[in-house]
């Protein structure tokens, strides 16, 4: 059995008040901040966890286990325990809905997506009229009734967020923000041809642990959490155009600010 190089990873004091699994896992986990274990990568399996500690196979599980929590790796079923890559994209919010990339008739999600380098797909897509609920109908002004069009995004393949648009009937209705594919720029360049020159965002983001329903649909490893964003489009009259509710997987993306000094 091959044995790990020496120095590689501590020992384990079994008269600590630290349980010997949470030792394991702190090494473990200094091991991959400092870059020992890069993203991607195999961790040591566990004959080799067992034999350089000298614990039981259900002691290196239980070291596992704390890590898969924490998001830092994930499993891969006759492979083994991965290091989970950082998160790949982006998002700058002083440039994603920049008006330059509409007029070059590319949504926030392709420019983030290419800045990656990866491919963005959209599916799941559905478009219908529907009954604004509370929240919506006070974001938007109190509209009674909305088109609202869900997709789930997903880079390279993987599912990332989800996010569901409500605008106002007077505006959707009838045009191609209707249709599921609104055309090149999205319905931000849709809404700028019917009128409504976009002003300004706003936007809440908070962090949380997802539902059973979220995990399935971003197929979520155990212990990643979410980043749950609602966004609210202005027009330049200062009416509320659009409400856009986002759920994305958090170990994917990074947010990224830039904030004025005065």
């Amino acid at each position: 059995m091959p044995s790990l190089p020496s120095g590689f990873l501590g020992d384990v004091d079994p008269t600590s008040d630290r349980a010997v699994f949470r030792q394991i896992a702190d090494q473990l986990r200094e091991a991959i901040d400092r870059g020992r274990f890069k993203e991607g990568e195999k961790l040591p399996s566990e004959a080799e966890l067992v034999d350089h500690y000298g614990v039981s196979r259900m002691t290196v599980r239980n070291s596992f286990s704390v890590l898969q929590g924490e998001g830092l790796v994930h499993a891969e079923h006759g492979k083994g325990v991965f290091v989970r890559p950082r998160p790949p994209v982006r998002r700058l919010a002083s440039d994603r809905f920049a008006r330059r990339h509409r007029e070059q008739g590319k949504a926030a999600f392709i420019v983030e997506a290419n800045a990656a380098g990866s491919h963005p797909q959209v599916d799941s897509l559905e478009v219908k009229e529907e009954k604004a609920s509370q929240d919506v109908s006070t974001r938007l002004g109190s509209v009674r009734r909305v088109l609202a069009r869900r997709r789930r995004y997903l880079l390279d393949g993987r599912p990332v967020e989800f996010a569901t648009s409500y605008l106002p009937l007077d505006i959707a209705r009838g045009t191609p923000i209707a249709e599921p594919n609104p055309g090149p720029g999205g319905i931000y360049a849709r809404l700028e041809e019917l009128g409504h020159r976009l002003d300004h965002f706003e936007e809440e983001i908070r962090a949380r642990m997802p539902s059973p329903a979220e995990v399935k649909t971003l197929r979520l490893a155990s212990g990643v959490p979410v980043i749950h964003l609602i966004r609210t489009a202005f027009d330049a009259d200062g009416r509320a155009v659009e409400v856009c509710d986002t759920v994305m997987a958090a170990d994917a993306y990074v947010l990224s600010y830039q904030l004025p000094a005065t």
